[in-house]
This record gives structure tokens, sequence and C-alpha cells, in this order.
């Protein structure tokens, strides 16, 4: 685009000059709107415009542009507008709502990872069977393709108006609007609602590659002492395959569903008698602490493992801030009884890094100390409402692999290297070997510290993020997240992908020059002067509980054969192999196998079918003949073919299988 300006006798004070993507700058009236730009340089380019970015920030297209700006067009395809679709498509769904149901009451319909839902206020809640309704409604109404059109009103005027529609709700949002926002209403023809926006040019741009996916229940503002509201939940793409790629994605992760293998494999189990902690059972167990296990041969030589207490004082809180950062998310503890002369407040703990400083603080450290590693595999408590949890996933409980390096500045950079290297190593282990994303998260609006820290912590960061790319071979991407740090410290976080293209966040790497001042922590520096240490917290898995879940997703319950609870069932045909059974179940526990027998008088291919369900990887079939020729017919999970090997053989190979990666790697250098 070429530079020009636009004549005439308005004065400079009365013109903005805006620079488009190209570079090229050019002049226009104050408080020209996006659309007549776009209109102005093509009929083409604003009928395919849907909004545009101001220095970066999306805005509606016919705003007036009343200051310079960096201005660019957005279009449908443009991933800046998934979230507008699925905005609007909230819009959409709540008009639906209102025009099937006369008098249900709108309350809020964010935008969410993956989608969107709309909370409404109704006598009988919703139900799966009224969702293809409601879509075929939306669908007409986008087919009508009204406007968005924005109008500001007064805060009287807006609550009157939805208080005369009967939208109390509304009502009390306007209340919770801070006194110096506008109050913004859209419409799209006759129907509008109270938003921020912004929103599309109309309700045509929402396209038909949408889908209502469920309803729940929702307290109003998440108070369970509040009305319940009836949401339901969609998602949106700019194209129809991207909405059936996703669909797919969803179908296959229902059947992956952790909590549904966590019944059949028989793992563990909630009830409502302790709400987001887990029941595990024998085999959850075995593998929970197979996972522990691998860790901690993982850490043994560089890593010290200790233990802080589970109940500590609130003013050793007080002192690290997280009594007043975190306290929601605390659980609080008095004393046991009235008549008890100890009438102290305690927390349990949600994290583990006050004890580390406690345990570092006891005798005195010096510099040739450092780098001195503290691991815990510590069970943490923190609150989350009950609408969270969520089986293994979200919980109020778990453990964390939590481990804090003391160092000095000087090291930092090194250490956060290591830290790397682990944590790749260990996702690769557990099968998670391929696109990982590391996410640097930068100082929050509420912290602690000074800026100077904070600014130095991101520096060292940022270079350690630049390594960690150069050293990633294609497989790390590296990202920003402004204003996602910790309240103590900027944090790297490690985003693995699973089997099925999901994202989870899992590791964490945070610097911390805070907490150990707090506490008064020092070591003696190579000149004689106290010096505080850097702290760095990271946990490798994050928690435990979660990281198990995750797993189990990724494998759809098939998993290798050295992180399977039971490794192999050794299944008679007939009673007469009962005795060979026996012999093969007690050779193979002795050689370090995890086996069980099963002679019960059924017909082998239920067993076959039962052990399938509960994801057994080996079932070793012996019957008259094997016990003959000392021999076992092995069928692994998944495939219908069965082989016939020597039971020394058999079991040789098991083992061989059976051994941890880390285990194996060593014997092999070794």
């Amino acid at each position: 685009m070429a530079e020009s300006g636009i004549a005439g006798d308005s004065p400079a004070s009365s013109m903005i000059t805006l620079t488009f993507p190209d570079g090229a700058r050019r002049e226009f009236p104050k408080g020209t709107s996006g659309l007549d730009i776009a209109k102005g340089i093509s009929p083409s380019l604003a009928k395919r415009t849907v909004a545009m970015a101001l220095d970066g920030v999306v805005a509606d297209l016919g705003d007036p542009i009343e200051n310079d700006s960096k201005i660019e067009f957005v279009n449908r395809e443009d991933p800046r507008a998934l979230e507008l679709i699925r905005h609007d498509a909230a819009h959409v769904l709540a008009e639906a709502v209102q025009s099937l149901w006369p008098g249900t009451q709108v309350t809020i319909g964010p935008v969410i990872e993956n989608g969107f839902y709309y909370d409404f206020f109704r006598n009988e809640p919703f139900t799966p069977e009224d969702l293809p309704v409601i879509e075929k409604k939306m669908k007409e109404i986008i087919a009508r393709d009204k406007a968005f059109t924005k109008e500001e009103w007064s805060r009287e005027k807006t609550k009157q108006v939805f208080r005369d529609k009967g939208e109390m709700f509304k009502v009390e949002l306007v209340d919770a609007i801070p006194g110096n926002e506008p109050i913004k209403i859209y419409h799209q023809g006759e129907w509008f609602d109270l938003c921020r926006g912004p929103h599309m040019t109309s309700t045509g741009k929402v396209g038909t590659a949408f889908k209502l996916m469920k309803v729940a229940g929702a307290y109003w503002r998440g108070d369970s002492n509040r009305e319940m509201l009836s949401r339901i939940y969609g998602t949106a793409f700019a194209k129809q395959e991207d909405l059936d790629a996703y669909l797919k994605q969803m179908e296959e992760a229902e059947k992956r569903d952790h909590r549904r293998l966590g019944r059949e494999m028989d793992l563990f189990h909630f009830q409502e008698e302790g709400p987001g902690t887990v029941f595990w059972h024998a085999n959850g167990w075995t593998m929970f602490q197979e996972i522990v296990a691998y860790m901690r041969r993982r850490l043994k030589g560089a890593y010290k493992e200790v233990n802080a207490p589970q109940l500590l004082d609130k003013s050793l809180w007080e002192t690290s801030g997280h009594w007043g950062w975190f306290r929601e998310n605390m659980f609080a503890a008095t004393s046991a009884g009235d008549d008890t002369e100890d009438e102290r407040v305690y927390a349990i703990k949600p994290m583990n890094c006050p004890g580390h400083v406690q345990i570092f603080k006891h005798g005195l450290k010096s510099y040739r100390d450092l780098p001195l590693r503290l691991a815990e595999f510590g069970i943490v408590h923190r609150y989350e409402p009950s609408g969270a949890l969520h089986g293994l996933l979200r919980v109020r409980g778990f453990t964390q692999d939590d481990a804090h390096v003391f160092c000095t500045e000087e090291q930092m950079a090194d250490e956060c290297l290591k830290i790397n290297d682990l944590i790749l190593s260990v996702y690769e282990d557990f099968g998670f070997d391929g696109e990982l994303t590391v996410k640097l998260s930068t100082r929050p609006e509420k912290r602690v510290g000074s800026d100077a820290a904070w600014d130095h912590a991101e520096n060292v960061m940022q270079d350690v993020l630049k390594r960690i790319a150069a050293q990633g071979n294609n497989r790390i991407k590296t990202a920003i997240n402004p204003g996602e740090g910790a309240f103590y410290g900027p944090k790297f976080e490690y985003v693995l992908r699973d089997a099925i293209g999901r994202d989870w966040q899992c590791g964490t790497t945070q610097v911390d020059f805070n907490l150990p001042e707090r506490f008064q922590a020092f070591y003696i520096a190579a000149d004689g002067s106290k010096t505080p240490p850097v702290m760095i917290h990271r946990a490798i898995c994050g928690s435990m509980e979660r990281f198990l879940g995750v797993v189990l997703e990724h494998y759809a319950g098939h998993l290798p054969l050295w992180l399977s609870p039971v490794q192999a069932v050794v299944a008679t045909i007939t009673q007469d192999a009962d005795d060979y059974a026996r012999e093969v179940v007690a050779l193979a526990t002795r050689m370090g196998l995890r086996v069980e027998e099963d002679l019960r008088n059924e017909k082998i291919n239920y067993k076959v079918r039962e052990h399938s369900l509960a994801k057994v990887p080996a079932l070793l079939v012996v019957g008259k003949k094997e016990g003959t020729d000392r021999a076992v017919s092995i069928r692994r999970l998944g495939s219908e073919k069965q082989q016939v090997m020597p039971l020394d053989e058999a079991l040789a190979s098991l083992v061989d299988e059976a051994t941890p990666p880390d285990i194996k790697r060593m014997k092999k250098a070794g």
C-alpha cells in the first residue's frame, strides 16, 4: 500500500495516522471507523473482514478510531477470529433459548478453552434432548445474518430495561461493572445483550461449524448458596473439517477417560465423604508407587530426599506470603478441643516450599554446599470448588514430585537447564516423545519483590529459554505467557502433547528471589558475606495423581509392561492344569513380575474377555498340553493372535519388557 494523505482543510489535530501491516502509513479523519477504512481500500476487503486489531488488540470493525495506531484487518480464517466466532455463537445460543422458552433468564456466556457456554435460569433444567432443537434455532438465527451493533447506555437505563424484562441477573451484573467502565449493549436484530465485546460484523459470520456438547448445572457466581443455573456447553470452529476433527478427538477422549479406565482396571474411586481425594485400590497404588520409584531413581545422587510437616502454624505461611496471596485455596485447622492450651491456627500445607526453606536454614551453609537440591514426594491440599473437581485431573489432595534447588545467581541458569534436560528425559520414558512446548510465564500484576529482582530473573530465564529452543531439535516449541508467573517469581511451564493431540501442562520450573529473603535464609559467600540463595522450585510430573491420569489416557489403558499394575495373568483352560499354573505364577513372581492366577472354572474365552477389559497386558494360557511341554500360550492385549513359547523363554521375554526404561539404560551403559 502506497503512502498517501487525505487533502482537506481539517487541522492536524483532527487527523490520525494509521500504520498498515505492510508498513504504509495513511492519515484519516479522527473517528473514522475500521469498516469505512476497509471499504475505502476495497469492497471485497470490507466483505471478508469481521473485526480489526488496533495495536494488536482486537476490536469491533465499526468502532471509531481516535488515536494513531497500527491497524490490521481480521478475517474469519485469522486465528484471532476463533474466539470471536465462539463468543458470537454464545450470543446466538442465548437468543435461540429465549425464543424457544420465553421467560428464561440469561446470565453469562463466556468463551472457554475449545468452545463456550451460556448459563440460564429457568424452572426446569435443560436436557440433552433439547440440544438438537436449540441447534436448529441457532442455524435459523445465523441464516438471518443480522448485524451486530453496539450502543453505550447509562447504568440507570440498563438496569431499568433489564429489570422490565425480568432479567434480574443482568441487573446484578451491571452493579458489578466498575464505575469507570462503559455499559455496552450489543444488538443482533431485535435481541440484545449486555457484553464487553468485541463481536464480528453479523451473526452470519458464526457459520454452521458449531455443535452443542452437553448440559450441566452451575451455581450463580460459583456460590453454592445462590441459584442453580442450567449451563449449555458448545463448541465452534471456522471450518467444518476443524469441527469434525475436534469431535473425533472428543469421541476418542471419551474412550480414554481415566475415570472409566480406573473402574475397569480397579485402580481407584472417589466418594462424597472425601471430596477431591483419592481412594487408591491395590492396582492403582501399585502403579502410583511404580511412578514414584522411577522418579526416585532419576533423582538419586543429584537430590537429597526430605519430608516437611503436613501441619504448620499460620505464622509461617504469613511470612511466606501464602496466607495473604493464596489463603482462599488453603485448608486451616485449629487445636483439638476447647480445653486444650494450644489455641494456635494451623494450615494444612498447600505446597512444600516454606518447609524446605526451614530445612535449608537448619545449620550454616557455605557457597561450597551449593547447589543444594531438596526433593520431596509431599502430600499437599488445596481447595478447589466442587464443580471444578474432575477425577485425578483436578483434586483437593495430591502428591507433588516437588524439589527446591538452593543455588547462587551464577549457578541459576545451569540448574534450570539441568532441570529441563531431566524433564524432557522423563517425559520420553513415559511415551511423550512428540511435540512439547515450554512457556515462560512473566510477572503477574499481584506479586512480591522488587522490579529489579523480577527484571533480573526474567532476563536470565529468557536466555535459558533461548538455549532450550536451540537444543530442542525442532521438537521443542517456546512461548511467552505474559502476567502468568507465580506471585514470587517467573516460571517455565512444560506442556506435553498426548497420543490424540491434547496438551497437558505438567512440569514447572520457578525462579524465586523472594522467599529466601522473607525467611532470612542465607549462605556464606566466598567473601564471607551472608547472601540469600536463589531458590528454584521445580516439579516434573507436577501432581502425581494428575500425571497418572494423563498417562492412563495417553495409552488408553494399554500401559507399557513396566507401568502395568498387573503385568500378566496365568489362566487355565481346564482344572488339570491348576498345579502347573501355580508353578508358572510362582516362577514369574520370583523373577520380579507382577502376576496373578485365574483358576476359575470358567470358559477360557470368558477369562480372556474379562482380563482384556481390565487391560492386563499379557495373558498366559495353560492347559494339559502346555503343562506337559512346559510351555505357555501368550495372548497380548489388543491382539487375537496366540503364540506358544517355552516357559523359560516366555518369562525371560516378559522380564526384559517389564524392565523400566531408566534401568535398561543403566544396564546398557554399565
